[in-house]
């Protein structure tokens, strides 16, 4: 646990992370969007088909993100590394930098495996909600949207703060983004 606190405070580690975590939520967050426009909005909707679809979906993503990361960073610390040790005519097997490199691949893989599950688990909602009666199917539809356009927003909100520029007119236009793809996507299911 003390290694993964030194490995957090390094300089390096936050953006890496960040990066890697924004990205994630955004794909997770529009490819949930598209999974509700195209079968909760769908004609004969089927609340079953649609958690399943959303639960399945954000797995495959996650575990397609997570090993893509654990493979960019490997070898984008593997390159790090094997530089450092040339300028410093020296082998980092074992060393602190080695271990932080580790952990740093470590945390990104996970966070990125399980941030489309984070997705998820807040658009979802709405939908194992109406399996119990207490929301009607479409009424799931427009809340788990509204769910997770607020997720854009908050990541928007998020990046600006960080950024430094204005935290609300970066989540406004990251939630534009997802207007624009739900838009499109419903277009798409009236037309066919």
């Amino acid at each position: 646990m003390n290694r993964l606190r030194e490995t957090l405070k390094q300089e390096s580690v936050g953006p890496i992370i960040r990066r890697f975590f924004i990205n994630t939520l955004f794909d997770s967050t529009f490819m949930l969007l598209g999974i509700i426009v195209g079968s909760a909005f769908a004609g004969d909707a089927r609340l079953h088909i649609i958690i399943v679809t959303m639960l399945t979906t954000s797995i495959a993503l996650g575990i397609s993100t997570g090993v893509s990361v654990y493979e960019a960073e490997s070898l984008e610390q593997e390159h790090k590394i094997s530089d450092l040790e040339k300028a410093l005519f020296t082998d980092l097997d074992d060393t602190s930098i080695q271990k932080t490199a580790k952990y740093t691949i470590l945390l990104a893989t996970i966070i990125n495996f399980a941030t489309p599950l984070v997705s998820c688990a807040v658009t979802i909602t709405p939908f194992l909600l109406a399996t119990t009666g207490i929301l009607h199917a479409d009424i799931a539809g427009w809340i788990s949207v509204a769910l997770a356009l607020s997720t854009l927003f908050g990541a928007g909100v998020y990046m600006g703060r960080i950024g430094k520029t204005n935290p609300y007119k970066k989540g406004l236009r990251m939630a534009a983004f997802g207007v624009l793809a739900f838009t499109i996507g419903f277009l798409l299911d009236l037309l066919i």
